[in-house]
């Protein structure tokens, strides 16, 4: 089977209606990203941070897989598939998916302030005060706030490295390190991108735009890999 890696971001997901940093709305306007994202936010207002991942947590458990996530699932029968994900959900998992890399962390886990290695799965949707790891220190949410490094990232570029296609689909390509994944793409390697918007990746002039959301374009995907395969 030939190796087929994505690289997915908040677009997907966005379709399932959960709200991006980028484009909160709602309640979370009045935040700016750094007070519930970064560990300054975290030191200054512990319950503000935990408050605001408990109300995502809540979203998550409503929302449901869309035609991207499960069309990306569909292609592990013909292809052996490897998401990397820039998404805290699980979408990609509850579509389908069994070989997931989160690169930002994961929403449905907290981990703990004085061990990061202890890591654990969160029942229901709230994480509170006085949630404590096993070493009794208070636990946070597993995921990577700005100014913290990202773990993943050398993982995810091995995966890149030894793909035979390429795809790219729900991010603009604009945050960093994810961004950079594309440089790890051998030479005349297939590169795919599904976006509605127009894409423009220096360095890379020849590639396959799907100008499509999501869910739409993960059609066409699967019919020009096919195509590949005859």
């Amino acid at each position: 089977m030939k190796k087929l890696v994505v690289l997915s971001g908040a677009g997907v997901s966005a379709e399932s209606g959960l709200r991006t940093f980028r484009d909160m709305g709602g309640m979370w306007e009045e935040f700016d990203v750094y007070e519930v994202a970064s560990p300054a936010g975290w030191a200054k207002d512990r319950k503000l941070v935990l408050n605001f991942y408990n109300e995502r947590r809540k979203q998550l458990l409503e929302a449901k897989p869309n035609r991207g996530h499960l069309g990306l699932a569909e292609l592990e029968k013909e292809f052996d598939v490897k998401v990397i994900t820039q998404n805290i959900d699980d979408l990609h998992e509850r579509a389908g998916s069994t070989s997931v890399l989160h690169l930002h962390g994961e929403l449905r886990k907290s981990r703990s302030t004085a061990d990061p290695r202890l890591i654990y799965e969160i029942e229901g949707w709230e994480l509170n005060e006085g949630d404590l790891c096993e070493k009794g220190s208070q636990l946070r949410p597993h995921v990577v706030w700005f100014g913290e490094a990202v773990p993943a990232i050398e993982e995810a570029a091995e995966f890149v490295s030894g793909a035979d296609i390429f795809v790219i689909i729900g991010t603009s390509m604009n945050v960093y390190p994810a961004a950079g994944l594309i440089d790890h793409v051998r030479a005349g390697i297939p590169v795919y991108v599904i976006d509605p918007n127009e894409v423009s990746i220096p360095g890379y002039p020849h590639l396959h735009v799907i100008r499509k959301k999501a869910g739409e374009g993960i059609t066409d995907l699967i019919n020009e890999l096919r195509k590949l395969k005859q």
